[in-house]
């Protein structure tokens, strides 16, 4: 990746199968940490669009009744494999599978429950995002 000159938005979803369980990946560019998928907003894609898309090539999953959570700001931090600025928008949805394939951007996942999702190794913003769904709140942080 060139040096960015600007922010990048982001999309990402916490997505919900039909056992009410939802999905984190474990991701070397998260440097082992669980995750939830997600990922650029090509020039001329909706943020919808976009999820739609990223959540296809990175898990093979089709997903609806898509919910915004939060926006959360990332400012070169250093969770993330590499330097950058971007602008997280966190979503909500659902699937009618649990049959994932994964693409080369995450090693593993699995579909949890609450509580279990919320004792695994995660990333801090997908913490957030957890904590603010279960919350029932939608903020910016």
């Amino acid at each position: 990746m060139s040096e960015q000159q600007y922010p990048e938005p982001t999309v990402g979803a916490l997505i919900f199968n039909p056992e009410d369980k939802f999905l984190l990946l474990k991701s070397h560019k998260w440097l082992g940490k669980y995750v939830i998928p997600g990922g650029h907003i090509e020039l001329g894609e909706t943020m919808a669009q976009a999820l739609i898309r990223e959540i296809k090539e990175e898990t093979n999953l089709d997903i609806y009744d898509i919910e915004f959570i939060i926006f959360q700001e990332f400012i070169f931090d250093k969770t993330f494999w590499q330097k950058g600025h971007y602008i997280f928008f966190d979503y909500a949805c659902k699937t009618d599978s649990t049959e994932v394939i994964l693409n080369d951007e995450a090693e593993e996942y699995v579909w949890v429950t609450n509580k279990e999702g919320l004792a695994l190794p995660l990333d801090p913003y997908t913490k957030i995002v957890i904590e603010t769904y279960l919350s029932g709140g939608n903020h910016e942080k």
